[in-house]
């Protein structure tokens, strides 16, 4: 089977499935390859019902049971159940429309049961539990079972009969690596890893493939990096751009200082601009330091020496956000700078409007989405492109928007906190500038880690800080529930708060909502109109808003450090006194320790280092950062010295082979050249 196939190829998956498959991303059969488990389920040791603790994870009972099942109907559905003893408990087990099981579940036979345990009605109950024989069991408990994104409608069960369909009919890949590297670091072949990952035999089959894949996604992107950076060094630029009396007077009637951090850092973006070099230049600054004035500054000399200058956003709601700021600024300040703003979701006849104005160079400030990179945006002498929240955008993206100018002045601005070390080999092709400064003026958020008891006091909280005329954002890890994985979700959490906070306007977000739902949500919070907004990370780059001053982020124990900070940063930026719930659902000790860090420090820099620390091979799963660079399973913590390592040997093999001309390069070659397109095609965003 050809993996570009429809993912409608699959045996079993028609129209129907196929558009929920599509709602999750998956429109090929190498889509769905290409998805990664979230988790693995692993079968426990059967335990005694008096050990079993409720709400916390997966249990195993094993016993006799002392008399049939019973069937009754309750409205429209026939629940079978039976209660199920030992010296130490007594156990409700609970099955919703499968009559059937009465005839397996008899008095005298033995069983194992595995599933989630609730107490219901003051009773230990097991809902759905899987049935196993006591020789079927201890089979179950060597393997790991595959845990797949789900969304409502497409089952885990269907995702792996259509994982393991995919699996036995792909087109199998070959093999691109150089046998050097398989055989220096102990790589699997890329077939037997693509395989693994989505069924390994025991957690050492997992970590081995794992490895390898997590080893070809930091290549890859390293490579495409390092080709970024070929011959920039020395590249000269047609564009000389420097400060002008417009910037100098903005900065000095701005109603705050610059820190010295700004200070430094806008000196440097100057400094290459007015080189006649091209610049390729980071701006990594912790949330709140102050980076978009920055940009604003190096806009507006682009447009004040009679060039263009672009600045891409993630998202439209934030490109919008930016224009409106940008514009407000210029009228307040009496600078009379066209600004254009083009997005995708713009009327057919504003997009063209915008697309005169471009190229007529009527616009000299361009401010959009990936909308500006499209073949049919024509620019008049673009000479500075600032893409904001770089980790959103791929290597493809990257290289095609600086490809819309002359080789265009490139600053990148990212308020990831990521180590130096780290930072370096990830944007290798651009120097680094750090604003490691937060203004005065901003208040410190003030930090809770608690349990899920406090879960009343902070909706009381929430509702006191509504009543104030405030809003906050209440994150959750899942979009809607799952089969498989406690832990809240989206859906289930709105219908809950709406209930919990009466008079309050709960709204919600998630990534599997169209754009312009998204936006609209995104608009009404940033307006006011929604009070609370119950979300996904998706919020993690997103919209200002100053009136935010609460953050809610239930299951914390499941996100990284570093993505907690970023959506910590959510809040904090107004006038008001910000707050962060954290509320560990999970180990309580283990999960504490780390949550600590965030509790006791604001500093994006230092909350990243000691996460660099503190993550291991063992915290391959519920931890990983969101939205990094373009990777799927590699985490630049966990996989830090991984990372080291696989730019050592993309530096030797270019250093060898530049243009990756050798014979045995040439597989290599033409799976960068798909990942690049691919990175193109597939915009992050």
């Amino acid at each position: 089977m050809e993996n570009q196939s429809s993912i409608r190829s699959l045996k079993g998956v028609g129209e129907k499935t196929g558009a929920l498959f599509e709602k999750l991303g998956i429109y090929t059969v190498e889509d769905l390859l290409g998805d990664y488990p979230r988790d693995y389920r692993s079968y426990p040791v059967p335990v005694p019902i008096g050990e079993i603790q409720p709400g916390e994870g997966t249990w195993a009972v094993s016993g006799v049971l002392a008399k049939d099942a019973s069937v009754r109907r309750f409205k429209n559905i026939q629940i079978t159940a039976i209660s199920f003893k030992d010296d130490t408990g007594s156990l409700q087990l609970t099955w919703f429309n499968m009559p059937f099981l009465r005839n397996l579940l008899r008095a005298g036979t033995r069983h194992v049961f595995c599933g989630k345990a609730v107490r219901k009605n003051g009773r230990l109950t097991m809902e759905q539990p899987e049935i196993y024989t006591p020789e079927q069991y201890p089979e179950m408990m060597k393997t790991l079972q595959p845990v797949y994104s789900q969304t409502r409608g497409l089952s885990n069960k269907t995702i792996v009969r259509a994982m393991e369909q995919a699996l036995q009919q792909r087109q199998m890949e070959r093999e691109y690596l150089p046998a050097s590297l398989r055989a220096k670091y102990q790589l699997a072949e890329y077939n037997f890893a693509l395989e693994h990952i989505h069924f390994p035999a025991d957690r050492q089959d997992l970590l081995f493939a794992r490895k390898r894949l997590v080893f070809d996604e930091f290549f890859l992107f390293l490579l495409a990096v390092r080709r970024l950076k070929e011959g920039r060094d020395q590249e000269q630029s047609p564009f000389v751009i420097h400060p002008t009396a417009e910037t100098e007077e903005l900065q000095s009637h701005l109603p705050y200082q610059l820190t010295e951090a700004q200070n430094r850092t806008l000196s440097e973006i100057f400094a290459d601009m007015g080189s006649g070099k091209v610049m390729n230049r980071l701006v990594q600054g912790d949330v709140g330091s102050g980076k978009t004035i920055l940009a604003v500054l190096a806009l507006l000399a682009a447009a004040g020496c009679g060039y263009q200058g672009a600045l891409m956003a993630p998202t439209e709601v934030l490109a919008r956000q930016h224009y409106e700021s940008i514009t407000r600024l210029f009228a307040e300040h009496g600078i009379q700078r066209p600004v254009v703003l083009l997005t995708g979701s713009l009327t057919a006849a504003k997009r063209r409007e915008a697309y005169r104005q471009i190229q007529s160079h009527e616009a000299q400030v361009i401010v959009g989405t990936h909308a500006l990179i499209q073949e049919k945006v024509v620019y008049d002498q673009l000479a500075l492109v600032i893409t904001d929240e770089q980790h959103r955008f791929g290597v493809g993206q990257r290289e095609s928007l600086g490809n819309k100018g002359i080789r265009p002045h490139v600053l990148v601005m990212s308020a990831t906190p990521i180590p130096r070390t780290l930072a370096i080999i990830l944007y290798g092709d651009l120097d680094i500038s750090v604003v490691d400064q937060v203004p005065a003026s901003r208040l410190p958020i003030k930090n809770c880690v608690v349990g899920t008891g406090y879960r009343q006091k902070a909706y009381e909280f929430i509702a006191a800080q509504a009543a104030k005329g405030r809003q906050a954002y209440v994150i959750c890890p899942m979009v809607e529930p799952s089969e498989l994985m406690d832990a809240e979700n989206v859906l289930e959490y709105s219908r809950k708060l709406q209930k919990a906070l009466p008079g309050v306007t709960v709204g919600m977000l998630h990534g599997r909502m169209k754009p312009k739902e998204k936006n609209r949500v995104m608009e009404a919070f940033a307006a006011g109109s929604i009070q609370v907004l119950v979300s996904t990370t998706v919020i993690e780059v997103g919209v200002n808003v100053p009136n935010a001053t609460v953050m809610m982020i239930e299951n914390a124990e499941r996100f990284g450090l570093a993505q907690l900070h970023q959506l910590r940063g959510r809040v904090g930026r107004g006038a008001h006194q910000s707050y962060c719930i954290m509320v560990n659902c999970g180990d309580p000790d283990g999960a504490q320790k780390r949550l600590e860090i965030l509790n006791h420090s604001n500093d994006g820099f230092y909350i990243a280092s000691q996460d660099l620390k503190l993550r291991g091979p063992g915290d391959m799963f519920g931890v990983r950062q969101s939205g990094e660079m373009e990777f799927k399973l590699a985490d630049i913590f966990t996989d830090a010295s991984l990372l080291k390592s696989v730019s050592e040997e993309t530096d030797r093999l270019l250093d060898q082979d530049p243009r990756l001309e050798a014979e045995e390069h040439q597989e290599l070659k033409r799976r960068l050249d798909r990942y690049l397109k691919r990175s193109l095609d597939h915009l992050s965003l």
